[in-house]
């Protein structure tokens, strides 16, 4: 019960975004400023929050790092075989491949760590998002270079390098670290500010990933998009159970990683593929289909992992 009653109603929540969009009450203009409210402040400030309280000893497992972020390198080349098996046209492989890997970790894979597993989840799931953040944006990155239909033109994907350095949730996630291990305090008026825009972030995300969807866009080449899918909601969270359950960790440990894994395509595809010449198209049809699908798989992920 306790799965049903956290998925439903984050799903809820974007739905209504959608609807929001649909009727007017949120306009196409404002969902770009919201976007980057929720990006560059709101969520980098609840994981600074959570991370800079919290006693990494206690809370971060460098086998859990370890065991998620290999699921994610070996997806990255099954994407890629099989976007060259399948004949994927050159301009549109690279976001083929990054859908198929690149997880929405800020916005749904925190929200399902926050309402499901609590703080001390947050707290772990933020540590982990930090590293697969760095790894899933650097792999995103070779992968649209390298199968651009022109590879020479570096200048953006030179800027695109430069901004996943400056990616906001890896440097709030990072600096809580840093803050942790210096066992200092936040000031009070500090962390009450933070504690407000903590409760303005994961509300936000999840009404602007549901006015960001597109139904129109889902149907084109459906069988990709699907294929894509199944990679990012199956596949991906597949082999990080497998190799959770082979070293024999306890649910409560691997749980937040899994969660990541198992999260939905990531809304930057959308805007890394437009930035190094990808398939815009494709990657919105992509991020919406896998967003939908992932009410389902994440119930089915939480309850294997609950058995």
């Amino acid at each position: 019960m306790n799965i049903i009653t956290t998925i439903i109603p984050i799903f809820v929540i974007i739905i209504i975004g959608w609807f929001a969009r649909w009727r007017g009450f949120i306009p196409p203009e404002f969902i770009s400023p919201a976007n980057r409210l929720v990006y560059y402040i709101a969520i980098p400030a609840m994981i600074f929050h959570s991370i800079s309280k919290a006693s990494l000893k206690t809370q971060f497992d460098v086998t859990v790092l370890a065991l998620t972020l290999l699921p994610v390198l070996a997806v990255f080349a099954v994407a890629w075989s099989a976007g060259i098996i399948n004949r994927v046209r050159r301009g549109q492989r690279g976001t083929f491949i990054q859908t198929a890997f690149h997880g929405n970790l800020g916005y749904i894979g925190l929200a399902v760590a926050y309402y499901f597993l609590g703080n001390e989840g947050l707290v772990r799931a933020s540590i982990i998002a930090g590293f697969i953040m760095i790894l899933q944006n650097f792999l995103a990155v070779v992968a649209l270079q390298l199968n651009s239909d022109n590879p020479s033109a570096t200048g953006n994907r030179f800027d695109v390098a430069l901004r996943i350095l400056g990616n906001p949730v890896i440097l709030s996630a990072m600096a809580g670290i840093l803050f942790s291990l210096s066992g200092l305090r936040v000031p009070l008026v500090i962390d009450r500010s933070l504690d407000i825009l903590s409760g303005f972030a994961l509300p936000m995300a999840l009404l602007v990933i549901g006015a960001s969807l597109s139904f129109e866009l889902m149907q084109l080449r459906i069988l990709r998009v699907l294929s894509t899918g199944f990679m990012k909601l199956i596949l991906l969270p597949g082999l990080g159970f497998a190799l959770y359950r082979l070293f024999g960790l306890a649910s409560q440990d691997y749980l937040p990683g899994l969660i990541l894994l198992a999260s939905p395509t990531a809304t930057i595809t959308y805007v890394m593929a437009k930035e190094m010449n990808g398939d815009t198209d494709f990657a919105v049809a992509a991020i919406s289909t896998s967003t939908m699908f992932s009410a389902i798989t994440f119930t089915v992920w939480l309850h294997i992992a609950g058995i």
